[in-house]
């Protein structure tokens, strides 16, 4: 009699541990503007570390609807992932501890401050090579320094994406490198608001022709879109009608324009405080 056939143990995807898993909160994130939690997640044999954003601890904002940043952080995940650029973390949405709520894989970022490398202040009016320049700030009494990002093809697809979702906060501390050299961007809540509200450091290459890549991925995101399709099907679970409807004509003007879009004068273009 021949032995029993041995089935693998099934592997847990991260979205599976994500949604499924135990959350044990750890810790708080003080400085957040909203609740943020540092918890453990484990799920049918494997544990992680993620971040709990629960509705519940979002502040009301004028220009957004209470309770709904969870949904667009994840709204985000999934444009992230349609891309193919995996620039998100793995994000759910999820009950918890305190009630439903955003949970995302944490990342630890390589060493030093997180964006350590692509960001920096420096002396004169133009930027060096290898570097694109997003503008003068104060430093000081009456001194200015430019502010420069690394004219890097990791960041130049996170703009590109940030377009897309009419990232309103795309700030310095929100991006993380990582030992691997992975770049992912974080903190997507004020993001597929219907009007243009895109602030980001990541102004270096406004004006500029999109890469081929871009273009590419562009087009694939607007059939992905379309009304009924698989990626249209699942942000409506998440934003309203007409924010999709904003998105896609975002991504069909850039495909029209070919260009990084510029800023458009009718908002503040820069987060404040940019870290």
């Amino acid at each position: 009699m021949s032995a029993p056939e041995r089935i693998p143990p099934r592997s847990v995807t991260t979205a599976e541990l994500l949604a499924r898993g135990e959350l044990k909160v750890r810790g708080q994130i003080r400085e957040a503007s909203n609740a943020v939690l540092y918890c453990s997640v484990s799920y049918e044999g494997r544990e992680a570390f993620c971040v709990y954003k629960p509705v519940a601890g979002e502040r009301p904002l004028w220009d957004f609807p209470d309770g709904t940043l969870a949904q667009r952080e994840v709204a985000a995940y999934e444009v992230s992932e349609a891309t193919g650029w995996g620039l998100v973390p793995t994000t759910v949405l999820r009950d918890g501890p305190y009630g439903e709520g955003m949970c995302q894989l944490w990342i630890e970022p390589s060493a030093g401050e997180d964006g350590d490398g692509l960001l920096a202040l420096v002396e004169g009016e133009e930027p060096a090579e290898g570097w694109k320049a997003i503008g003068f700030a104060e430093v000081g009494e009456g001194e200015t320094a430019l502010l420069v990002h690394a004219d890097d093809a990791r960041l130049r697809r996170l703009a590109v994406l940030d377009a897309v979702i009419n990232n309103a906060d795309r700030k310095g501390g929100h991006l993380l490198p990582t030992g691997e050299g992975r770049l992912y961007g974080i903190d997507h809540g004020v993001t597929f608001n219907a009007e243009n509200k895109l602030r980001t450091l990541l102004w270096g290459w406004a004006g500029e022709p999109l890469t081929a890549e871009a273009v590419e991925v562009l087009t694939s995101l607007r059939d992905a879109l379309a009304p009924g399709a698989p990626l249209a099907t699942r942000l409506a679970e998440l934003v309203t009608a007409a924010e999709i409807e904003a998105t896609r004509a975002r991504i069909v003007a850039m495909l029209t324009s070919g260009t990084h879009p510029e800023p458009s004068g009718e908002w503040p273009a820069i987060p404040w405080p940019p870290v």
